[in-house]
């Protein structure tokens, strides 16, 4: 507390004020607001507010749905499904290109045209960036729909981790750049083709960036792989929470 005259601070507790002399019970006494005055405490501070955290925690963790051992053993299935694709994916090197032999690679290459065409009005860079935008902003869209619209966590944790999938499909075009070497849509190659037919010799050319397309590529397979990796997580907190939540109304 502090001395209710002088205002120094009291470290020991005492009867008498060591600064100004004062005692304590006589001074409160002909001055009753000084006492109510020392009740008052500062508000503790603390580094964040837990009813802050609250809505962020409620729109990853929480559904609106009833969600039942059916639901968690299904979804059980679709994880450990998703964890030996991401080993599958993630395992092989940048130059093996498995990704483009892969089953999600026919699925990502329509959004890739398409984004070609979304973004041909913004001119020719960014039409040739807008193959790899196309095939990112699909997933990143379906990620926040299921996230923010259907309130379903679990399916935007699939989403998402179809969002880093699309970071690792893209490593091996990027590290091609000026190999050329991979087969092009129509069965061109990048070393053949017309300058602008590959993307990301072109986008790295105009850039300045060619000479850094292997690692312009492994920091986007990196960045793939740890997106897929925190979707798996998030997945599975949501599974072990909700099989607790079933255990307990039990």
């Amino acid at each position: 507390m502090n001395c209710p005259k002088c205002l120094n601070e009291l470290h020991v507790q005492s009867e008498i004020c060591p600064h100004c002399g004062i005692v304590f019970e006589k001074y409160l006494k002909y001055h009753p607001e000084q006492e109510a005055r020392q009740t008052i405490r500062p508000p503790i501070v603390t580094l964040y507010n837990e009813d802050e955290t609250r809505p962020l925690r409620q729109l990853l963790f929480q559904e609106t749905q009833q969600i039942t051992l059916a639901h968690v053993i299904g979804r059980a299935i679709i994880l450990a499904g998703l964890i030996i694709w991401s080993w599958q994916l993630i395992s092989p090197s940048i130059e093996s290109n498995e990704l483009g032999n892969s089953f999600l690679h026919r699925v990502n290459l329509p959004f890739h045209e398409a984004g070609h065409i979304v973004f041909r009005p913004f001119g020719a860079f960014i039409t040739s960036l807008g193959g790899t935008l196309g095939q990112l902003l699909m997933p990143a869209i379906c990620t926040g729909v299921l996230l923010l619209k259907t309130r379903d966590p679990f399916g935007a944790s699939v989403a998402l981790w179809w969002v880093g999938e699309n970071f690792l499909d893209i490593a091996p075009y990027m590290n091609d750049a000026r190999a050329g070497r991979l087969p092009l849509l129509g069965g061109n190659f990048g070393h053949s083709a017309p300058y602008g037919f590959h993307d990301w010799q072109y986008l790295l050319t105009e850039s300045g960036l060619l000479q850094y397309d292997h690692s312009l590529a492994k920091a986007i397979f990196m960045i793939g792989s740890a997106i897929m990796a925190l979707s798996l997580l998030w997945a599975g907190f949501l599974l072990v929470k909700r099989y607790k939540d079933i255990k307990r109304s039990c």
